[in-house]
């Protein structure tokens, strides 16, 4: 039996799955939720060999839950996503995911590649990788993706700074940097435009 932790924000899809996935004869749900907060902690309690993760999900989105998996559990991470962004990919599959795909996706065909990724082997949807390899290089460094991501919901430089451990001064200058590279006016254009291809 694969025992399945499933995270999705929404009601709706998440029970639609968790009752179709439960008829599967070799697939049991252990656990579901609705935020990326508490998969973690339902991981640890219940020790799914898979976790099907939404990518969208407050506070954090599934890549990142899929990290703190990877530090914690022994599961294996498979993401779905309604919106593939053309960096996410690539982001995810940086993280250790083991599977990434699509909610359009058939319940019968998410069963099989559950077990693909259960029994070792990695998924990756064919027209969200086609779309990957099409994505904008992303041009920042690390550290101006950090600037952004701590930024994103509107911080102000001086919390960045406090948070990143840096001068003021230096987050202005990966700010400026920033806005020069990606030829937008504010922060809050860049830290949309990182955000929609996938690179925080």
């Amino acid at each position: 039996m694969i025992r399945i932790l499933l995270a999705d924000d929404e009601d709706l899809i998440r029970g639609a799955l968790v009752a179709l996935l439960n008829l599967e004869d070799d697939l049991e749900v252990v656990a579901s939720t609705g935020d990326g907060a508490s998969a973690l902690d339902l991981a640890i309690t219940h020790r799914p060999d898979v976790c099907v993760l939404d990518l969208e999900m407050p506070p954090t989105d599934g890549v990142v839950v899929a990290e703190q998996l990877r530090r914690h559990v022994k599961a294996k991470s498979l993401i779905v996503t309604r919106h593939a962004r053309p960096g996410v990919l690539r982001r995810a599959l940086g993280a250790g995911v083991d599977g990434f795909a699509p909610k359009s996706m058939p319940a019968e065909e998410l069963a099989r590649v559950i077990r693909d990724v259960a029994a070792g082997k990695r998924y990756v949807d064919p027209e969200i990788a086609a779309s990957a390899l099409s994505g904008q290089k992303c041009p920042l460094s690390e550290r101006e993706l950090d600037v952004l991501r701590v930024g994103r919901d509107g911080a102000r430089i001086s919390a960045i700074a406090a948070q990143l451990h840096l001068a003021e001064g230096t987050v202005r200058n990966y700010v400026s940097a920033i806005l020069a590279k990606l030829d937008v006016a504010t922060r809050q254009e860049a830290a949309h435009l990182a955000w929609e291809q996938g690179w925080i």
